[in-house]
């Protein structure tokens, strides 16, 4: 029988990404969307609804077997008035169905004392507003699948990059989408180790874990991603893609972004996870190779010159 998947922001970075490759398992995908008119990939049904009401996120998930939770406020903005009731409306929609809840995982809920290696297991003490939301989010999963009438996986990687993806630090920080770099930044000092996750990597170990058998009704993972031992790894990548040597990898200008936050939203959520670039932290998949055997792993130059094509920073192929 074919399974159906309602995606929760499919029309972003890692909700677009899990539901082509549901399509491509021969799962039955429908995306929420609050334009009729959105571009959605070919296969996908879209369901017109929007992640903050109740009733059209139940309407759109009616007789699903997966919900995926992929949906974030843009920018960063409003996460203390709109990230709880979205989980809601889709643990909701999944107890309704007797679903599970997929959930990307992020490595705001844990603080410095979880570092540098963090296991599904270690304590969850987040020290910045927007991880105590993901925390409590991940609670409410826990406590819904704990009463029995759903179930829920939460997949946690690092720091997102790939096409699709540009509400990122690396298409926020490292480079400017739609312009070739002249200089590629660099967010951590040399020597701090930092986590990337490929979105298509992402995915695809998203939905192999999904179509597990005999997963408990709460589960958790760990991707490693591609790690970047030094901090220079990913600038470095970069200036391959770029095919050009001389281009320079400079410090990321703090101060600005210190400035700019005195203003605008984005830099001040920003300025809020640079604990997270001042030491190592890394997510340990210890866990997540015992279930699957290996983790999906594109290589670093070809995922990096991918996204650079994808951001408009460099020409694709003809």
């Amino acid at each position: 029988m074919t399974q159906t998947a309602l995606v929760l922001g499919v029309t972003g970075g890692i909700g677009g990404a899990v539901a082509v490759r549901l399509l491509a398992s021969g799962w039955r995908v429908r995306g929420l969307v609050r334009d009729p008119a959105a571009r959605l990939h070919a296969g996908i049904e879209p369901r017109v609804g929007d992640a903050m009401r109740r009733e059209g996120v139940l309407s759109a998930a009616a007789g699903a077997d997966l919900v995926v939770h992929a949906v974030n406020p843009p920018g960063y903005r409003d996460w203390d008035r709109l990230v709880l009731p979205m989980i809601d409306n889709s643990i909701a929609a999944a107890r309704a169905n007797g679903a599970r809840v997929l959930l990307p995982g992020t490595v705001y809920n844990y603080g410095p004392e979880a570092f540098p290696l963090i296991s599904e297991s270690a304590p969850q003490r987040p020290r910045t507003r927007k991880g105590a939301i993901r925390v409590e989010l991940e609670r409410r999963l826990r406590v819904a699948a704990d009463s029995g009438e759903m179930r829920a996986l939460v997949v946690r990687a690092g720091d997102f990059f790939g096409p699709g993806a540009a509400n990122n630090w690396f298409g926020k920080a490292l480079v400017t989408p739609g312009r070739r770099p002249v200089a590629v930044r660099q967010p951590g000092r040399r020597g701090i180790g930092h986590q990337w996750a490929y979105l298509p990597d992402v995915a695809e170990t998203m939905v192999r874990l999904a179509e597990q058998d005999r997963l408990e009704p709460f589960e958790t993972f760990h991707m490693d991603g591609h790690w970047d031992a030094d901090g220079t790894g990913m600038p470095n990548a970069i200036v391959r893609a770029l095919g050009d040597p001389t281009v320079p990898v400079k410090p990321l200008a703090w101060w600005m972004l210190r400035l700019a936050a005195l203003v605008a939203a984005t830099p001040q959520e920003m300025m809020e996870m640079r604990y997270l670039w001042r030491e190592p932290v890394r997510l340990d998949n210890c866990r997540l190779l015992a279930r699957l055997g290996s983790e999906p792993h594109t290589p670093l130059d070809e995922a990096v010159r991918t996204t650079l094509v994808a951001l408009d920073c460099v020409a694709g192929p003809r």
